[in-house]
């Protein structure tokens, strides 16, 4: 059997020297008290027959309310602790995070309670400057922060403009 796919957005502001990345913090009771390499890209499984690209935008939608567009650098896959390995793009933009606005998930809670709930899938995002960022994302991304810097310098140290969400 194949292993699931998953494809996400790592939003990004500012330029080489002076970055910013946005990263979203899981929702749900079992993430509430995690912080330092808790939060994530926005992501999520790319469905049989969907492009990966596609499927990214979905997500971070879907995450976020977030509906950046312009130019989308591709960075290099990345391939998580339990083995999904993650696409991931790149692109400026200027969301605001107090917009955030998230799609649910439903799991038991308590756990063997019987009783099932409701929680944002996201309960929060942040920009954070690379160090900061570092420190806050999964160790399995963090290779996306390198990824990004390095073609940010591959295209002469200038990041794209910024482009308004919706």
């Amino acid at each position: 059997m194949a292993r699931k796919q998953a494809a996400g957005l790592l939003l990004f502001r500012g330029s080489v020297g002076s970055l910013e990345v946005m990263l979203v913090h899981p929702g749900g009771p079992l993430w509430a008290r995690k912080d330092e390499g808790a939060w994530s890209i926005p992501k999520g499984e790319v469905e049989p027959n969907e492009d990966a690209l596609a499927a990214a935008r979905r997500e971070v939608e879907e995450e976020t309310g977030a509906r950046p567009s312009g130019t989308f650098i591709a960075l290099a896959p990345v391939r998580q602790t339990g083995g999904k390995v993650v696409h991931v793009w790149a692109i400026e933009s200027d969301f605001d995070p107090a917009g955030l606005k998230s799609n649910l998930f439903e799991m038991e809670w308590p756990p063997k309670s019987g009783n099932r709930r409701s929680f944002p899938e996201v309960d929060r995002a942040a920009w954070f400057d690379l160090g900061t960022a570092e420190r806050k994302i999964l160790p399995s991304q963090a290779i996306v922060l390198q990824h990004l810097q390095e073609r940010l310098r591959e295209a002469g140290e200038r990041a794209p403009q910024t482009t308004r969400e919706s």
